[in-house]
Parts: C-alpha cells; sequence; structure tokens
C-alpha cells in the first residue's frame, strides 16, 4: 500500500513543475521569424512589430524575474539591448544580455534601492521608438523599492514589519507600499511612457489583481493615501508608524496613476501563472495516482491554524461518510492564508497550517496534509512548509516535544525541524502561493 505522505510529495513537486515561471513566459510570448532576425513579437493577443522599435529593453523584479528573463533571453537573443532584474538573495542567475542583482525581501535593503534607481534612470531615456519587457513577479514589492523624498529605508522597514506582524493581509500591505513609492502603483509605467511595455506577471495574489502583484508598478491604482490612513486605525498602528510616513501620507500632493491616465494606452499586463495552474495541475497528478479528487479553491485566505481546522474537518468526513469525496480522495486548494503573532518562535504560514492541521488528525491512521509554499520559502525560513499525518503529534511527544506549546509560541518550523519533517525543496523557479492538500485513504 502507497505511503500517503510520498503520494502528498509527489503531487506537490509535480504542481511545481507545472507553474514553472520559464514555462509560463513560454506558453504566452513567441516570435514569428527566427531569434536573429525575428520580425513579430505575439504577446496573448497583441502583435508587436520588432522593426518598429530601435531597442528592447528588460526590467523587472521578483523571485521568479530571473527564471522568466533566462527564457526571455531563449526567445529573443541578441534583439534585447539590455536590462535589469531584481531577484532575492541566493536566487541570482547570469544572463547574456540582462544584468542580474540580488537584493532583501521581504524587507528591502540598499541593494533594492540601488538596483531599482538604475532601472527608473534607464527607463527615463526610453522614447516611443522602444519596446520595454517588464517581468514582475511574487517578492518585487520588496525587491523593486524606491521610496519618495524624505523617506528612509529605515522607515520603510519599520512600516513592512508593523503590518507583516499584525496579521494585515498582502493587498493591504501594498496600499502602503504603492504610496510611499516612486515607482510602485503604475509609477513605473508612467516613467516608461512614452515607450510601448509589454509586463508579464507570475500572480502570487488571490484573484490576480494587477494593481497588488508585485505592487502593480505598470497598472493603474484604484487604492488612495486615505486607504492607508485607514488601515493604520484598523490595526491600532498609527502611532507606530514613522513620523515622515505619517507625514508624507498626510500631505502628498499628487495621487498614484488612476485608470485614466493615458500611460496605461502604452502598456500590455499579462498574467502568464496562477495559483490555478498549479492546483489544476496537482488534481491531474492526483487522478493519475488513483485517488478521487475535489479542488475547494484557489482563493483560500484567513488564519492559518482556522483555515487548518476546516480542512481537517473536511478530511474526517470523507472518512466518516465519503463526502464530499469517497476515498481514496485528494482535497486540493491554494491561496495564501496570514499568521498573527502572539509568541516569539520561528514559522511561516505554511508550518503554522501543518502544526494545526497534524493536532486536529491526531490519531487518524488513513490521512496526510500537506501545506506548501510554490516557491520554496515559508515566511522567514528556508523550509517550504511541512507534511503531516495522524502519527505527527505522537512521534513528537516521544521526543518530549509539545506540539500545542509549539503552535501557541508560533514555533512550528522548530517543531517540524526537530522531527525532520520540514519540507525543503530549494529554489522552486515559481511563485504562485501556496498549495494544501489533503489525502485520506
Amino acid at each position: 500500500m502507497r505511503d500517503l505522505r510520498d503520494d502528498a510529495l509527489k503531487i506537490f513537486n509535480y504542481s511545481l513543475k507545472a507553474a514553472n515561471a520559464g514555462h509560463a513566459v513560454d506558453r504566452h510570448l513567441k516570435i514569428v521569424g527566427n531569434r536573429h532576425a525575428c520580425s513579430l513579437l505575439v504577446a496573448d493577443d497583441c502583435e508587436y512589430e520588432l522593426k518598429n522599435y530601435e531597442n528592447i529593453y528588460v526590467v523587472g523584479a521578483g523571485k521568479c524575474s530571473g527564471a522568466m528573463g533566462a527564457k526571455l533571453e531563449q526567445i529573443l537573443g541578441k534583439r534585447i539591448t539590455r536590462g535589469l532584474l531584481i531577484v532575492k538573495y541566493g536566487q541570482k542567475r547570469y544572463l547574456e544580455r540582462i544584468d542580474v542583482v540580488e537584493g532583501a525581501h521581504p524587507v528591502p535593503d540598499r541593494v533594492c534601492i540601488d538596483a531599482t534607481r538604475k532601472i527608473v534612470e534607464l527607463l527615463s531615456t526610453t522614447t516611443s521608438n522602444d519596446l520595454i519587457i517588464c517581468l514582475l513577479s511574487g517578492g518585487g514589492s520588496s525587491l523593486l523599492t524606491l521610496p519618495q523624498n524624505g523617506i528612509e529605508l529605515e522607515d520603510l522597514e519599520k512600516v513592512t514589519s508593523l503590518f507583516l506582524e499584525c496579521g494585515a493581509t498582502i493587498s493591504e500591505i501594498n496600499t502602503v507600499r504603492k504610496h510611499l513609492s516612486r515607482v510602485k502603483g503604475g509609477r513605473l509605467a508612467r516613467i516608461a511612457f512614452p515607450s510601448q511595455m509589454v509586463t508579464l506577471i507570475l500572480s502570487d495574489v488571490i484573484g490576480d489583481p494587477l494593481d497588488v502583484i508585485a505592487s502593480g508598478p505598470t497598472a493603474p491604482d484604484p487604492s488612495t493615501f486615505q486607504d492607508c490612513i485607514t488601515m493604520f486605525k484598523k490595526y491600532e498602528i498609527e502611532r507606530k508608524i514613522p513620523e515622515p510616513i505619517l507625514r508624507y501620507i498626510k500631505t502628498a500632493p499628487e495621487e498614484t496613476p488612476k485608470d485614466s491616465d493615458p500611460v496605461f494606452k502604452r502598456v500590455k499586463n499579462i498574467i502568464v501563472g496562477n495559483n490555478r495552474l498549479a492546483i489544476d495541475a496537482a488534481e491531474r497528478c492526483a487522478s493519475e495516482l488513483g485517488y478521487n479528487t475535489l479542488i475547494l479553491s484557489s482563493s483560500i485566505e484567513g488564519e492559518a491554524r482556522e483555515i487548518a481546522k476546516i480542512h481537517s474537518s473536511i478530511a474526517k468526513e470523507v472518512l466518516n461518510s465519503g463526502d464530499p469525496v469517497k476515498p481514496p480522495a485528494c482535497i486540493i486548494s491554494g491561496g495564501e492564508t496570514t499568521v498573527t503573532l502572539s509568541g516569539k518562535g520561528k514559522g511561516g504560514r505554511n508550518t503554522e497550517f501543518a502544526l494545526a492541521s497534524a493536532l486536529c488528525i491526531d490519531g487518524l491512521d488513513r490521512v496526510a496534509i500537506l501545506s506548501g509554499a510554490t516557491d520554496g520559502t515559508d515566511g522567514p525560513t528556508d523550509s517550504a512548509g511541512a507534511v503531516v499525518n495522524g502519527k505527527t503529534v505522537k512521534r513528537a511527544a516521544k521526543k518530549g516535544i509539545d506540539a500545542k506549546a509549539y503552535l501557541k509560541n508560533n514555533d512550528s518550523y522548530n517543531f517540524f525541524a526537530h522531527i525532520k519533517d520540514l519540507l525543503k525543496t530549494g529554489n522552486t523557479d515559481t511563485n504562485v502561493m501556496d498549495i494544501q492538500l489533503v489525502l485520506v485513504r
């Protein structure tokens, strides 16, 4: 009889390959003619006569922008004039035509600012005779960073950390980021105008909102400065916000570019991959392994440990009644949960989900649950998440490890490190949020 844990790992790894960033670019971008003498670039439903452009520049940021850039070089070759991409530390690539710079995530550092300034300097010199291809993926909000005048890096670090700690959604965090930036919230498109711009986007946000992914540097921004103030009050952190940021938000003279701005007539934004792509692949793999499958949603959000209880309850219902799908069953979901910190431990939303699940399914022999970040990085850790079953809690207890105590302290990473159950994938070349798998035999 096959092991449920092994099957969960096979399904998860299959979904990662299906959502590979390079493959995503390849599906949405092609050339007519050979790579050295091509005449037509086709991006989804748009066509660009390359003879009409003097230069092709490539810019962008995100955990997967390097992988996207590598594929773009394969497609366009020497037609690319030059470019600059900003990736997370540990993800550097050496490309022929495009420079790749490493920066900090999720809190930006000076390298991010310097690299972003170089992108701005490049785009400030382009004309209507140039084509800009922008590559964006999750992590771009941190990596593509150039604060407004008067706002220091330390101020950005503090406000980002405040929102991460209070359990704010990525949309809320990015609303503030956009309004403190010279490039986010459509401002990069404004800098590049009147050049023609094509932006290829690997989505790590529920619903694929163009204005939220990487803080929407080439998309119209519907949010306002007043929205930022509202969120400060919602999370009761207004008094903790650095004074330069609070002052700027309350007195800023100009809003971010809106949908009516003419710069967006020269921009084509294309979603090349998302969470649905990954969970559809997971379903195919599970079916091939003999499981009856059910996709719950690609839009799961909420507190990780609470969402874990719901998934665990579904597993119990499958065991007890065969609903909503009969065993052997694989229930698949995707999205991005949050963790409101109350302890001082180490972990991310996926290990927290897995630990909460382990407590819920303790003693159930025929259930396994996996929660994994598709980018291979669960919060500030080197793991993607974890896999648990009905024996996880008791196995830990034999080593003197109290699962409830570790969960209370938000110390899920160390819990799984002690029992050697962390899910470690390394760099995955994708980033389309998280995947949860519930397997019932």
